[in-house]
C-alpha cells in the first residue's frame, strides 16, 4: 500500500518525534513535511498510527494519503487528537470514460 504522511506539527519537539516515528517505520522524507512509502502493509497501519497518536498533542495535524483501502483512496487526519477518516470515490456514473 501507497502511504503519503503530511505533518503540521504545533512545536519543534512534535516535529522531532514524528520524524522519529515516520524513520523507524522506513518512511522517506520527501518534502520538508512530507513523508512517503511504498511498502506499508495494511496491518502496520495501525501500530503507526498509534505510535503517531502517542507522540502528538492537541497541536498537532496530521494526514495520511492511503491508496488503494478497498480500491479507492483514503485521506485520514488526525486533529485536536481526534483520527477521522474519509473514502474518496468516483462520482456516480463515471463507471465507463466518455469517447468523443
Amino acid at each position: 500500500m501507497f502511504v503519503s504522511v503530511m505533518l503540521d506539527p504545533g512545536g519543534e519537539e512534535s516535529a522531532r518525534m514524528l520524524a522519529d516515528v515516520l524513520a523507524t517505520w522506513g518512511f522517506d522524507k520527501v518534502q520538508r513535511a512530507c513523508w512517503e512509502s511504498a511498502t506499508v502493509a495494511e496491518s502496520s497501519l495501525v501500530q503507526i498510527k498509534q505510535e503517531i497518536d502517542r507522540v502528538t498533542d492537541y497541536y498537532d495535524t496530521v494526514r495520511l494519503y492511503q491508496y488503494p483501502v478497498e480500491g479507492v483512496l483514503a485521506i485520514t487526519v488526525l486533529s485536536k487528537k481526534k483520527w477521522k477518516r474519509i473514502l474518496v470515490r468516483p462520482p456516480a456514473g463515471t463507471g465507463k470514460p466518455r469517447q468523443r
